[in-house]
């Protein structure tokens, strides 16, 4: 069992803090009453709530002496996960005109360092000691989404701050606390992304951030709250094929933190979930502008990715330079791990078929 005062005796929270005990409670009870964790899944667990927490009152601290301030424009890549999100991520990256949080960052953003000092190593070496413990415990995760401590990473890693991340669901077995994530009101876990990128730019003011992640989907509203100015780049997946996708990554990263897992109930909750994400985001997409939302397709992108790209920037009116273009074209023909790895997966493992998908998920 997680004990829940021992973790937050292990930290002063103030009043400042308070907001993030719903999130708290509902995740800890979860991962107690449903998760079924092994030992190393509840150390694990425990470990990444403790960090996340000592981190979020880090940012809160630098905030005592620290005006909140409006960050660079950010495109943002959003869609279903395993549809494409991550390639196209890691391409645009490519652009020196793009900044991405890094891994390394978010496991430990303060105090700010440069990352060729001497500080900067250590805490680098110290990211590359955590990816080491994740090697071993899911010693297959890098062949379906591979992570490197100085990589640009997504954004699921900023919201634990609050607390409010299918980080978690991804570990372990939690669906009160997934319940919780599609139902809640996200406003307090993008507060905490905002705040997180104005620690970055306190050291460096990027010309653009390039940000990502699939949980983006469902809060257009929420974002533009934070990010008024964002544009936003969304890739669509036939989601028959990134369901199973979905369920499969989900279960190789639980098999390291858990008993046992039941693929059919997996499959239910996730496309439950990303049902619910994807309706909101045909709501909310309505009301956005063709210079500021873009579709794109995962076919697309497959077939010509350096095109598509060229039409990203176009369509939101950002210069593409020739550097750039070899840039992206290098990372293209070197080839990503995930593109040169198959990854086999089938939806009837998961409890599901093609139809069903097809009645529940749709784009506008």
């Amino acid at each position: 069992m997680i004990d829940k005062s021992k973790i937050l005796g292990a930290f002063e929270l103030e009043n400042s803090q308070a907001d993030f005990f719903q999130a708290f409670n509902i995740l800890i009870d979860s991962l107690n009453e449903e998760a079924n964790l092994n030992l190393v899944g509840l150390k694990a667990v425990e470990y990444q709530i403790k960090q996340h927490l000592r981190n979020r009152i880090d940012i809160s601290k630098a905030f005592e002496k620290k005006v909140e301030e409006k960050v660079s424009k950010p495109i943002i890549v959003i869609g279903l996960p395993r549809s494409g999100t991550t390639f196209l991520f890691n391409l645009m990256s490519r652009d020196q005109g793009n900044r991405s949080p890094l891994f390394w960052e978010m496991n430990k953003p303060l105090p700010l360092v440069n990352s060729k000092s001497l500080r900067g190593r250590s805490r680098i070496l110290k990211s590359d000691l955590t990816l080491a413990f994740k090697d071993r415990i899911i010693p297959k995760l890098d062949d379906l989404h591979a992570i490197k401590s100085n990589s640009p990473e997504e954004c699921l890693l900023i919201k634990v701050f609050a607390l409010q991340s299918i980080l978690y669901f991804y570990m372990a077995n939690t669906p009160s606390y997934l319940d919780y994530l599609s139902n809640c009101d996200t406003t307090m876990g993008y507060s905490w992304h905002h705040k997180f990128l104005n620690i970055l730019e306190t050291r460096d003011k990027p010309q653009r951030w390039l940000l990502k992640d699939p949980s983006h989907l469902g809060n257009l509203e929420e974002i533009l709250s934070f990010y008024p100015d964002a544009s936003f780049v969304h890739i669509t997946r036939d989601p028959a094929e990134t369901l199973p996708s979905i369920c499969s990554l989900t279960a190789q990263v639980r098999r390291g933190f858990s008993r046992d897992i039941d693929l059919k109930d997996l499959g239910i909750k996730t496309l439950k979930f990303w049902e619910k994400s994807n309706n909101k985001n045909n709501a909310q997409r309505q009301n956005l502008s063709d210079k500021n939302y873009l579709q794109v397709k995962y076919t697309d992108l497959i077939d010509d990715p350096i095109n598509l790209v060229k039409d990203i920037y176009k369509n939101f009116s950002i210069q593409l330079d020739d550097l750039t273009v070899s840039n992206m074209k290098s990372y293209v023909e070197e080839g990503s791990k995930e593109a040169r790895i198959k990854h086999k997966y089938a939806l009837e493992d998961y409890g599901l078929n093609k139809s069903q998908v097809h009645n529940k998920i749709s784009y506008s």
